[in-house]
């Protein structure tokens, strides 16, 4: 097995009608872990993996996009694929969120461990480091190598934030890229695909791939700006999609 990340949902905010929202399985050949499980994530990861065999989830920060479906796999462990002490990582403001809806009274199903951008994770043979991206609330930005490969998320982020801060070498970015250029300067806490395909060349990432982008937008159009600035191709996270490193 090599170290591969498959698209579970990749929309920005809210689902779209045929993508769920935020969820990424990375597999390599000694873990299987969950990057982030927003809403709807749950059903395509089945399609992926045994949920038994899941090792750890990690999760970036406490937008309900990107860890509402926790709960969900809560009641899967609980009632039907029974198991305790799942490890899960995340932000304080995540737990704090999760602990609020959790049901007391039972076995554990999750050994949560709080996160922050100065921890660092051993899950198997993956090796897991985070840097605080530009967003409201406290965000990590996982960088996660398996035997030299290098694989970074920048997770939710506006253009405050930079690759370098991640890695030296990096051999593929999932990079937020919620909006077009035309947008730049706004309200928005989120990167361009432009704004993100410069920090990308800037930073000589070696596979870029956009995602989080808002239901409704034209993936095409985000694909042609980032290329325009990243200067060569340049991917579009889709449902179903591994990329290999």
């Amino acid at each position: 097995m090599t170290f591969s990340v498959t698209i579970l949902g990749s929309s920005g905010s809210y689902a779209a009608p045929n993508n769920p929202c935020t969820g990424y399985l990375l597999r390599s050949p000694g873990a299987t872990v969950l990057l982030d499980c927003g809403p709807g994530t749950v059903g395509p990861l089945q399609t992926e993996i045994d949920l038994l065999d899941l090792d750890a989830i990690v999760l970036t920060h406490c937008h309900p996009d990107h860890w509402m479906e926790l709960p969900v796999l809560r009641n899967v462990f609980t009632y039907f694929a029974v198991r305790t002490e799942l490890p899960v990582f995340g932000t304080a403001e995540t737990k704090a969120l999760n602990d609020a809806v959790t049901i007391s009274g039972r076995a554990e199903t999750f050994d949560w461990t709080t996160i922050d951008p100065l921890s660092t994770l051993e899950i198997g043979d993956q090796s897991w480091s985070f840097t605080l991206a530009d967003h409201p609330v406290e965000t990590l930005a996982p960088t996660v190598v398996v035997d030299g490969k290098t694989f970074v998320f920048t997770s939710d982020s506006g253009p405050g934030w930079d690759f370098t801060e991640a890695a030296q070498e990096i051999d593929l970015a999932l990079a937020d890229a919620s909006h077009l250029s035309a947008f730049e300067g706004g309200s928005i806490p989120h990167m361009s695909a432009r704004e993100a395909a410069v920090r990308a060349r800037q930073a000589g990432v070696k596979r870029l791939v956009l995602t989080h982008l808002v239901p409704g937008s034209d993936p095409e159009a985000h694909r042609a700006e980032a290329e325009a600035a990243y200067g060569g191709p340049v991917e579009v996270a889709l449902p179903g999609c591994t990329f290999t490193i």
